[in-house]
């Protein structure tokens, strides 16, 4: 009972945050798949003044997946808690965290609701939409790398989600940090997103 609890006062509050921000999708005739925040994240590279590569990501994503595979429409509406930032190296993911860089204290959640899906015949090719990141909001179109829809074992629902990639120039949500010193200013994204179908009765 608890955990059912839990559960439901999450997918309220992810529900409300999502509303909150007009990110409801409008698809008519479209399956609703709630996104699960194992199989949901996103993670970023950005280069290292010329040498390595930096590698992170955010976790505990919520919000929902609509789609509508006939009508070759969907939607994606996901909320990003900025402090669940993780490189695996503490001292990195605070100065991350900063004002240098994402200023998770000020701005703790970030979003990004889809605006149009665009397909290769039965294929999910690529998501358009907006990214609000520091409260400020730019387009970005995510290329589709796969994506498939099956009968879950684990779950006993259909679940559907797959993988996308964009590269961002980070100065447009005013992240300019050592871009002076040589560090690049793009950065790699790569979406992970899965959900399962929600009952008509949930």
């Amino acid at each position: 009972m608890a955990l059912k609890l839990f559960k439901l006062v999450n997918r309220t509050m992810a529900v409300a945050a999502i509303s909150a921000l007009g990110m409801l999708s409008t698809v008519s005739h479209a399956a609703t798949y709630e996104l699960d925040p194992h199989h949901t994240a996103v993670r970023f590279f950005v280069d290292h003044f010329g040498t390595t590569t930096n590698a992170g990501g955010f976790y505990n994503l919520s919000g929902n997946l609509e789609y509508a595979p006939e009508a070759q429409e969907g939607f994606i509406g996901l909320t990003i808690p900025m402090g669940s930032l993780s490189t695996g190296i503490k001292a990195f993911d605070g100065h991350l965290k900063s004002d240098d860089f994402f200023n998770v204290e000020k701005y703790p959640t970030a979003y990004f609701k889809s605006t149009d899906w665009v397909f290769d015949g039965n294929e999910v090719k690529a998501v358009k939409g907006d990214l609000t990141l520091l409260d400020q909001t730019h387009p970005v179109t995510l290329t589709a790398t796969k994506f498939n829809c099956y009968d879950s074992p684990l779950l006993e629902a259909e679940a559907c989600g797959g993988d996308f990639e964009t590269t961002i120039d980070r100065t447009k949500w005013g992240i300019d940090t050592y871009t002076d010193g040589g560090m690049m200013k793009d950065i790699k994204l790569v979406v992970q997103v899965e959900g399962s179908k929600k009952s008509d009765l949930q």
